[in-house]
């Protein structure tokens, strides 16, 4: 488009008489002005509708507010979050022997120095070394297993330290923001990493196989896509609260990518208050082998039903458990505890964990096509 400018200018060249300069100048300086104003306009136009917005879709102050959240997690979080250094003496080929270190994460619970980390962490160590997040160490022992589920409890010689806030892992969604920190490969201490709640009641087996600890089936996880890496096991996943939410404690095997697993810290409060009134965890102890049912397992087994715990396997029913002495048979499938649903979002380990030892419980059964109800009194989960 031609500016007024470049239309008077051409005109100006025809006329005969001479210029007036004042008038040109005054001319000239105002069509500039106008040229201006209508090449910002072009302009911003232009980026309005290239620009793209957010990938997140929120706004740069939200952003800001989001990142700021997190840090402030960090800063709260880090303090109750330690690094263990665990020794262990191993015999080479040769019938030496030699030390071994390895490295994992801690959640301060008590000031005293009560640690919460995961069981595969503490197995097997003969020593265990407790850095806080300010480099003090302290020297640490087992206080306790838990017999049915990947935690244990350190007591470090140490007082005045900072406990955790421990949050309410039933509240947790799917797609909410989380934050791990803990001892990343054993050599970057409280590394701080973000992501989502990817999915819940998980199902996993975890460990080597060819370990000497084995296996260990773990049942209704988090899982997040923060990464977690070696070292970070037994520290704290965290709301944007900064609350513990669960315990870090595996990630998928190779040819994954960003897919850990948390145990929910509802289950690790259980614990906390069995230790703390009896020196030990005593869980209560129902004695099946299950497969949690989903619809896909329902239909590739010709189940009748899209929910419960399906009692399958050689050995699913343990002998002499109080499952066995209940009555409860290979191919059972178990779809209430008293009125709570076996689903999801409440699978038999974690609705049988919100009972003690001793209580009798009513289990809706579904065996060979027909609803039964049985009794079964719950007993003291074994040692291993």
């Amino acid at each position: 488009m031609p500016t007024k400018t470049e239309s008077i200018v051409p005109a100006q060249t025809k006329i005969a008489k001479p210029l007036n300069l004042t008038r040109i100048i005054v001319i000239s300086v105002i069509s500039g002005l106008l040229a201006g104003l209508l090449g910002a306009f072009l302009y911003l136009q232009i980026v309005a509708r290239s620009s793209k917005p957010l990938p997140t879709g929120l706004s740069k102050k939200e952003i800001i507010s989001q990142d700021n959240a997190i840090i402030d997690v960090a800063k709260k979080a880090s303090p109750s979050v330690v690094s263990i250094v665990s020794s262990s003496t191993a015999t080479n080929f040769f019938g030496q022997s030699q030390q071994q270190q390895a490295a994992g994460t801690g959640i301060v619970v008590k000031d005293n120095g009560l640690i919460l980390t995961n069981k595969h962490v503490v197995q097997g160590a003969q020593s265990f070394t407790i850095i806080d997040s300010g480099g003090k160490q302290y020297q640490a022992k087992v206080a306790a297993t838990d017999p049915t589920n990947d935690l244990a409890f350190l007591k470090a010689e140490a007082s005045g330290l900072t406990p955790a806030t421990l949050g309410d892992s039933e509240s947790v969604q799917v797609g909410e923001t989380v934050i791990t920190i803990g001892n990343a490969l054993g050599q970057f201490q409280n590394s701080v990493t973000t992501g989502i709640i990817s999915g819940k009641g998980r199902p996993i087996t975890a460990g080597d196989q060819g370990s000497s600890s084995g296996t260990e089936s773990l049942q209704n996880l988090f899982q997040t896509d923060a990464a977690i890496n070696p070292g970070n096991s037994g520290g704290p996943l965290l709301d944007i609260g900064g609350n513990v939410i669960g315990v870090n404690t595996a990630v998928a095997g190779e040819g994954s990518q960003n897919i850990g697993f948390a145990i929910p810290i509802n289950e690790v409060k259980n614990d906390l208050a069995s230790f703390n009134s009896t020196g030990k965890i005593i869980k209560p102890y129902l004695g099946v082998r299950y497969v949690s049912i989903t619809k896909d397992i329902a239909k590739a087994n010709g189940l009748p039903v899209e929910n419960g715990a399906f009692v399958q396997g050689t050995g699913s029913v343990v002998g002499g458990s109080p499952a066995a002495s209940a009555g409860l048979e290979q191919g059972d499938i178990i779809t209430k505890i008293n009125n709570t649903e076996i689903n999801a979002d409440n699978q038999l380990t974690s609705v049988v964990g919100k009972f003690k030892p001793g209580d009798t419980v009513t289990l809706t059964v579904v065996r060979q096509g027909k609803t039964i109800t049985i009794k079964a009194k719950l007993g003291e989960a074994p040692s291993s």
